[in-house]
């Protein structure tokens, strides 16, 4: 399993998303994603497994972990290196059950409420937000703001688990959400609709790095 890098997260839907996911993955890599989490809401059971051996295979050698958005049987299936799970999917503890020590476990987080019982030794990240109000995911929970993520990082912080923050993130907005106290950026449309994604994908990990040496 390749270990999972916070960083810059990219949220791509390889079935339903750009007319070529796997351009725009290769290329955000190229551009600095330290990780790729496919989420393909509408599409089939076989069609997300199939998707997720593309980008696997995309990435093979480049140290870039790819997670499996809410399906834990197509995570385990494609091979992949996480599964990323919500309120309405398996609980974490299940999860680990089934998968065992090696499957990195991710974790939504939209309020205090969601990090209630969270097991830092099964859920090895939090995905928190929207931040800011997102048309890539409409039914998602109200957006928490900037005063709203920092008080959900700090409750992160104090459980030893890392966060990232999620929901209308772009290179004008970076630095604000990262100094709300997250470990990383998870974005999607930022880079997979853009022009360039691989340009896209380095402003953003130039705003990163900014904080890592600044």
């Amino acid at each position: 399993m390749t270990p999972l890098d916070p960083r810059l997260y990219l949220v791509v839907d390889p079935v339903h998303g750009p007319a070529d996911p796997l351009g725009v993955v290769r290329a955000a890599v190229e551009g600095g994603v330290t990780a790729v989490q496919v989420r393909a809401p509408r599409a089939t059971g076989l069609a997300l497994y199939e998707a997720t051996l593309g980008v696997l295979m995309t990435l093979r050698g480049r140290g870039v972990a790819v997670v499996v958005d809410d399906r834990l049987d197509v995570a385990l299936a494609a091979d992949a290196d996480g599964v990323h799970l919500g309120r309405h999917d398996l609980p974490p503890v299940a999860a680990a059950r089934v998968a065992g020590p090696d499957l990195a476990i991710g974790w939504s987080v939209t309020g205090p409420d969601d990090l209630e019982g969270v097991d830092p030794a099964v859920v090895g990240l939090l995905g928190i937000g929207p931040v800011f109000s997102t048309a890539t995911k409409p039914d998602a929970a109200p957006a928490t703001g900037l005063g709203g993520l920092r008080r959900l990082a700090g409750e992160a912080a104090a459980l030893g688990v890392p966060s990232v923050a999620i929901g209308g993130i772009d290179a004008g907005n970076a630095a604000d959400v990262l100094a709300a106290g997250v470990d990383g950026l998870a974005v999607s449309s930022a880079i997979a609709a853009a022009p360039d994604p691989g340009a896209a994908a380095r402003a953003l990990r130039a705003v990163i790095d900014r904080r890592v040496t600044g």
